[in-house]
């Protein structure tokens, strides 16, 4: 259905309609708030693919292989075996269609089985319920809730936490 694989140097360009669209970035890293130049965007992004405590992972179409998003683990933690996950479904027209589930999936897939992780994480802001639902479904439990800890559009709003351990996931796999 959908492929994950490693950003390139090249997968740049489309970031540049994604940061600049208000509805794409929403929810999304509150950097993203203060790009409005494709020099900030590139100084970003560069850090991004430099950044060896993350896994940052292209969301690709199989037949077209054309890049619709990006996901992965941040904050990787060898030490206490964990990480924080994100996901950017950039191109609009494919939202709402289960990828952001599937992609969630493949992600948590390499940070259990390869990256040998015991507990990824996750905050949510409250009012994104179609991301909540998508990590609900692919796993992910609500453990608490950070108030007032967002703003957008003038509005404060409560952030949830979610988490999986990998005991957890591996019950939900087999």
């Amino acid at each position: 259905m959908i492929t994950v694989a490693p950003l390139q140097q090249e997968h740049v360009a489309s970031f540049y309609r994604w940061i600049r669209d208000p509805e794409v970035i929403k929810y999304s890293l509150s950097a993203f708030q203060r790009m409005h130049t494709d020099e900030q965007i590139n100084e970003w992004y560069a850090a991004t693919l430099q950044d060896q405590k993350s896994l940052n992972l292209g969301i690709f179409l199989p037949d077209t292989n054309e890049l619709i998003g990006y996901a992965g683990l941040s904050g990787i933690s060898a030490i206490n075996q964990s990480a924080e996950y994100f996901i950017l479904i950039g191109q609009k027209d494919h939202w709402g269609r289960g990828i952001g589930t599937a992609v969630t999936r493949q992600v948590l897939a390499v940070g259990f089985s390869v990256r040998q992780l015991n507990r990824i994480m996750l905050t949510v802001s409250e009012t994104n319920i179609g991301g909540w639902k998508a990590y609900a479904k692919a796993g992910f439990v609500e453990e608490g809730r950070m108030r007032q800890a967002c703003k957008r559009n003038g509005l404060f709003h409560d952030k949830i936490i979610m988490s999986v351990l990998k005991a957890e996931w591996e019950r939900a796999a087999h």
